[in-house]
Formats: structure tokens, sequence, C-alpha cells
């Protein structure tokens, strides 16, 4: 019997390039009372400030004439008050994302972001019995509402209305503080005020558990303030997606979100802990992660750095962390990694496609490219279940890699917090 023994070569480097680090021009931790918040058909959530737009839970803003620039030909309107997305049936498009300016509304083609032809229009033409200025508005289909409805704030008035009738319900909800912006998100309701949020029923209004809670808790990353404390499950029950994650085919699991970490044993569950306490080295936004060789693989951004465990401490490597390039023979940043099993093929995703590189020669190179049903990963792992592909929220399962490299549609989403991290569905902070 031949034993294949396998060991982790990597270049020496000299000198390491630092990354390059461009300030966000709004940072949304500082700026945190949105002035609207709304999700696309890919399931990337949208919040709006001023001028200034975020696309997903972290990264930098940019200016929304990037993507809507009518909206800023018309700034004498002000800012964005109320945002959603609707679907069409009658329009090829079938989704149109709806801005409220003033006494304006705006409808794009949500795919294209171009602007649907006769926009904008007063509210009261597209909406009638709407009024202008609105503070906030979320789109509710049926089974959530009585009819497939929009619901509209406005100081402590709300207006259901329905979107095929055009017929409108007023009333007061006094009992929930004044909405700045409001979000449907998997399935549950949060009006957002301030730097906090509360959980509502959207027909009636009803809050039920301990509100309100701090948007920066779930929202969004904000190193600063996720810091400084708060309990494990809330840390692991986020619905915030993961940056990365590894599987070490034995035993042990690591996931990766913000400043912390999460590993899991097959005997103690899910357990969270702070990056810089266990990866000295690393102080937090891993961008990947893997294990090869009996080691544990951490990307950030440009740079690999590469740890040997001992025991419930891991070390890092004299001569790590070296540029990505370097190790791997690819540019970064990547949004995930995953090696499945004993095989030396580590499979990299950067935006909608994966590259297969072997990491039993040198020089490492690309060896294989695909491209994939998901514009964009958060993270993905191979273990004895398949492959986990994470996206927000949710995750998707392909059984293999070439499965995955030649899927054409999405599969069934499944929960993290319920299902992987093991969060309660209802009442806990699998909903908030």
């Amino acid at each position: 019997v031949e034993t294949i023994t396998k060991t982790v070569m990597y270049p020496p480097v000299a000198t390491l390039a630092g990354p390059d680090h461009h300030g966000a021009q709004m940072d949304r931790c500082e700026e945190i009372e949105f002035d609207a918040i709304t999700p696309d058909a890919k399931r990337i959530t949208y919040f709006f400030k001023g001028d200034h737009m975020w696309a997903g839970f972290h990264g930098p803003s940019e200016l929304i004439n990037g993507s809507y620039k009518e909206l800023d030909e018309h700034h004498h309107l002000g800012h964005i008050d109320a945002a959603f997305c609707l679907h069409q049936p009658n329009d090829e498009d079938h989704l149109h994302t709806y801005f409220f300016l003033d006494n304006k509304v705006f409808s794009y083609h949500e795919s294209s972001h171009v602007l649907v032809e006769g926009f904008p229009k007063d509210i009261s033409e597209e909406f009638p019995g709407i009024p202008d200025h609105l503070d906030a508005a979320v789109e509710c289909p049926k089974g959530d509402c009585l009819r497939d409805s929009v619901v509209f704030f406005k100081g402590h008035d709300v207006f259901h209305f329905d979107t095929h009738t055009k017929k409108v319900k007023a009333s007061q909800w006094t009992h929930l503080p004044n909405c700045t912006s409001a979000l449907r998100w998997l399935d549950h309701y949060y009006c957002f005020h301030g730097h906090q949020f509360t959980k509502f029923h959207p027909w009636s209004g009803t809050v039920t558990g301990k509100y309100p809670k701090d948007a920066r808790d779930f929202f969004m990353k904000c190193p600063n303030f996720s810091e400084s404390g708060g309990g494990g499950e809330r840390k692991r029950c986020s619905h915030i997606p993961l940056d990365a994650m590894a599987e070490d085919g034995l035993e042990k699991s690591f996931a990766f979100r913000g400043v912390y970490g999460f590993v899991m044993t097959l005997n103690d569950g899910w357990h969270a802990f702070p990056i810089a306490h266990t990866f000295k080295n690393l102080q937090r936004d891993v961008t990947a992660a893997f294990f090869y060789a009996g080691h544990l693989h951490l990307i950030k951004e440009e740079q690999m750095f590469l740890y040997e465990s001992g025991g419930q401490h891991y070390r890092l490597v004299v001569g790590f962390p070296i540029p990505l390039k370097v190790a791997l023979g690819i540019e970064g940043p990547l949004d995930a990694a995953f090696i499945c099993g004993e095989h030396s093929i580590l499979h990299v995703i950067k935006g909608n496609q994966m590259f297969d590189i072997e990491l039993a020669t040198t020089p490492r190179g690309v060896v294989m490219e695909s491209r994939l049903p998901f514009p964009k990963v958060d993270a993905a792992v191979c273990g004895p279940d398949g492959i986990r592909v994470f996206v927000g929220a949710d995750y998707f399962q392909y059984e293999t890699p070439m499965l995955l490299a030649y899927s054409k549609i999405m599969h069934e989403p499944h929960k993290t917090s319920l299902e992987m991290f093991g969060c309660g569905h209802h009442g806990t902070n699998d909903s908030f």
C-alpha cells in the first residue's frame, strides 16, 4: 500500500504588499436612520440614505445616481421617502422597484434599473388614496395580508393599498413607533426607527416579543458596536450573511461573520468566539476559508494566512501571511473557497465564476473555470452531505462541485440560522 503524505508548499516572499483601502463616502453605522430599505429579486437588500445606497448587509456605500440617475435629476424633491419592490404580472420584467419622493413616484424595471415609461407620476395617480410625503412603505403579498397589498406609513397613519382593486383601508397604529423605513425580510415585517427596529404583523400591526432592538446587531456589520457585547445566540442567529466557512472533514467546522467566529464540534454544538482571540494576527472579516493538509487556510482580501492546530489553539505558520497571488496563483478578493474530502482541487468563487486550482502542484494556477447560477456568493463549504453555498440568510445544497458548476438554476433555499445553527423558528432570534 502506497502512503501519500500531503505537504503544504508555498514559495517564500521577501515583502508583503498591503491591501489598498478606499473609505466609503458614508458609514451606515453612523448614519443609521435610513430613508428606505427594499430587497430585490436576487435576495439582496438595498439601504438608502440621502444620496447614497448600500447593497447587502455589508460593504461600502455608493451614490444612488449610479443606479437610478433620474432620482438625482429630481433632487429638488428631496431624499427618498419610501421604496419597495412589487410583482407586475403583465410586464415581461415582472418586478418593479418603486421610489417615493415628495409627491412623486418613480417605477424602475428591477433587472435593468431603467425607468418605466411614463414615470415619474403623481402618487395620487398611481396609488389613489395614498398621501404625499410618506415615511415608509412595504409590500405585503396575499397570505401575509388578506390580499396582495402595499402597506404605507405616514406618522401613525397606516394605509393598506390593494394592488388589484386599488382600494385603501386606513387605520392608526399608535402603538408602533413612527417608521422611517420598513422591510419584509424572510416572511417577517420590520419597522425601522432611528437606529432601532420593531417587528410587527403587517395586517394588524401587532408587536410580539421584546422590542425595539438595535439594527446594528442584525442588519449590518458595525465592528465597533458588535465588539461591545451581546450573547452568543444573538451573534449566531443573526441574519447577516456569513463571510466564510470551513470543515476539517473530521469533527470540526468553522464559520466566520465580522469580528466573530463560530466553531462546532460533534459533541459540543456551535459556540461563538472573537476572531482576534483565537487567530492573533487576524482581527475580522475573513473572506474565504478552507482546510488542506491538516492546516486551516484563512483568506482576507489579498492575503493568505496559514494556521496549524495545537489542540484548542491555532498558531500562524512562520512566513505567513503571504500574497494570495503567490499562494494560489489568483488575484483577490475572493468570495468563497472550498475543498471536498481528501481531494487536492481547491474551488474558488469570485462573483458568478468558480475557478479550480490544483494544490498538489507548483506553481499553482487555475486549471478550470465555470459559471455559477448565483450573481454573488457569501461563503461555501464542502462536507459529508455535499456542498453548501451561502447567499444572504440562506444556503443552497449541491451534491458535487460538478453539479454546482453545471447547474443552471438555484436549488431550494435552506435557512442558515434555522437549519444549520439550530436557532428557533418562532419567538427567538431566528425571526428577531
